[in-house]
């Protein structure tokens, strides 16, 4: 039998048949475990697997079908490992909030270059816009802006109000998609408006440190009405490569790999050579400040890691 994993809570898996859409109870086999990776999961939200019925009716997960991207998070603990979030994308939506919680752009960068490096197609959304002021919107806009210059679509939505929900539900029709976001970023609210029936548990922010409480705490998925759905994930502190050089990051920022053409050496790294057009570009404004520091520390994070 073939299904899909539709909710991971560690060791337990729900699977649903891809024939009859049964959703099954599920434990993997053994020698999964015996897989070595640096990856703490062995499978995850979105794997399609094959799948046997025991006497007791419960599910035995017997084989992994080829994933065709996959997003990961650093483990809890140990740097050195990772832990998948979801798996077979369509489209990676990050909610990003100016307030209540505050998301960095170190944050909403790091994610755009896993999409990058794991070949994912992203968008940002900017949420809670309905408790902006507006010149907090106009800054919204000119991100918007920027990281459209860069290639990275985005839309501006409140779940609240309803702003630009059908513009969304135009970008997620018939998409495996999957939201991502500190907690608090509202998440989980945002798939009760555009799905209520689905009735996902929502939690407020902390008044103390203006972050958000879990309200999430495993990566399951749901079935829009519309067509299509949606991995609803736990927050995430901090995305993560493993296995990637430091001559490769380049790769992952286009508005940095575009311009390295120009730079005198080859294998230039953007960082202190001479004629690099990547510091030139810097200097000029052309290039975010907030990017290129994002790209400096995930270099410096890849040469601790060789």
């Amino acid at each position: 039998m073939k299904g899909i994993i539709i909710k991971s809570t560690g060791s337990w898996y729900h699977v649903m048949d891809e024939e009859s859409g049964r959703i099954y109870e599920a434990r993997i086999r053994g020698k999964f475990k015996l897989i070595k990776t640096r990856l703490t999961n062995p499978l995850a939200v979105g794997d399609f697997v094959e799948f046997s019925i025991g006497q007791d009716h419960m599910a035995w997960i017997t084989k992994i079908e080829p994933r065709k991207n996959y997003l990961i998070r650093k483990a809890v603990n140990l740097s050195k490992e990772a832990h998948i979030i979801a798996s077979n994308i369509d489209l990676a939506c990050i909610l990003y909030s100016l307030k209540m919680p505050e998301t960095s752009l170190g944050f909403l960068d790091r994610f755009l270059v896993c999409c990058e490096a794991y070949d994912i197609q992203p968008l940002i959304l900017f949420n809670k816009v309905d408790i902006l002021q507006p010149e907090e919107i106009e800054y919204i806009e000119d991100l918007a802006t920027l990281y459209q210059s860069i290639g990275y679509n985005s839309l501006s939505i409140s779940s609240l109000s309803g702003f630009h929900m059908e513009e969304l539900r135009s970008y997620l029709h018939n998409k495996t998609a999957v939201f991502f976001g500190h907690s608090g970023s509202g998440k989980s609210t945002l798939v009760n408006t555009l799905h209520p029936e689905v009735k996902l548990k929502t939690g407020e922010i902390s008044d103390i440190h203006l972050k958000g409480k879990h309200t999430t705490t495993y990566a399951q998925m749901h079935f829009w009405t519309f067509g299509g759905q949606v991995i609803d994930t736990p927050g995430v502190r901090e995305f993560a490569m493993i296995d990637v050089q430091k001559e490769e990051i380049q790769y992952y920022f286009p508005e940095i790999f575009s311009l390295s053409k120009d730079c005198k050496f080859n294998n230039c790294l953007h960082i202190n050579e001479p004629k690099c057009a990547v510091l030139a570009a810097l200097e000029k404004e052309e290039i975010l400040d907030s990017r290129y520091a994002t790209y400096i520390k995930l270099m410096e994070e890849a040469e601790a890691e060789d």
